[in-house]
């Protein structure tokens, strides 16, 4: 079982954006949420970052996602490749100079690809961990987990209509879409501790309600006990998009 992250020294104020970045294709990407008493995440966040709350509950939870025709921005159309990868995610706030910010704060990032693993976070944005995932989808029926040394992921969810769709957070689909849609920046600890970030821009975000039958995550099973509980998957598919990459000063 996956231990609370330890918590960064780095307190954010602006960013400034890079040059570098990644495009790819989400070929399908699971949103598993949790309902958490924000208390239980402050030790885990950096300073400068809060949860960001919705009715008084913080989000967090799992993303999974296999991506295709990943590459960075300056590596020829040619050369590209695809694998599953997962994040652990918490949604956030932080004051900008021009006023609160929001985004999500990552933990941990997971890939079944060496090449992040390797790459990543030194010639190209993103340190990634290296994890065995197990696959397997039939239809609309998605069973998707992984395991590496310092977690464990399981989730088993099938696509189903909108009326069908439940959250404890979200009154319905299109406010959790608008929610995660402008969380799109993702801080992460690179490979020193300082925060580096990593922002999604699609022109095609869509998202489409799922069901869980099974849902397991050791990083929500480390936080204090009855502090979080399961509240709703989201799926996408077929998105195009690009990450461009920021850091906080003197990172």
């Amino acid at each position: 079982m996956t231990t609370a992250a330890h918590k960064a020294s780095t307190k954010p104020t602006t960013t400034t954006p890079s040059r570098a970045g990644i495009v790819a294709r989400i070929d399908r990407r699971l949103l598993v949420n949790f309902r958490v008493d924000p208390t239980a995440l402050h030790r885990v966040l950096p300073d400068g970052l809060r949860p960001q709350l919705v009715d008084g509950s913080a989000v967090a939870g799992v993303c999974l996602l296999r991506m295709a025709g990943l590459r960075p921005r300056w590596v020829p159309r040619g050369i590209a490749w695809g694998a599953e990868n997962a994040a652990h995610r918490i949604a956030v706030e932080w004051d900008g100079p021009t006023g609160v910010r929001r985004g999500v704060y990552i933990s941990k990032r997971y890939s079944a690809s060496w090449v992040p693993v390797a790459l990543g976070g030194r010639v190209m944005p993103g340190v990634h961990q290296h994890a065995r995932f197990d696959v397997d989808e039939d239809g609309e029926r998605f069973r998707v987990g992984f395991d590496a040394t310092d977690a464990e992921v399981d989730v088993d969810v099938e696509r189903v209509p909108a009326h069908r769709w439940t959250s404890s957070v979200f009154r319905d689909v299109d406010e959790a879409s608008d929610f995660f849609r402008a969380g799109s920046t993702g801080w992460s600890p690179d490979h020193r501790g300082a925060l580096e970030g990593l922002e999604l821009r699609t022109d095609a975000w869509r998202v489409s309600p799922a069901r869980a039958h099974r849902v397991h995550s050791s990083f929500i099973d480390a936080l204090p006990r009855d502090s979080a509980e399961f509240s709703d998957v989201l799926l996408m598919r077929n998105v195009p998009v690009t990450w461009g990459t920021e850091r906080w000063p003197g990172a």
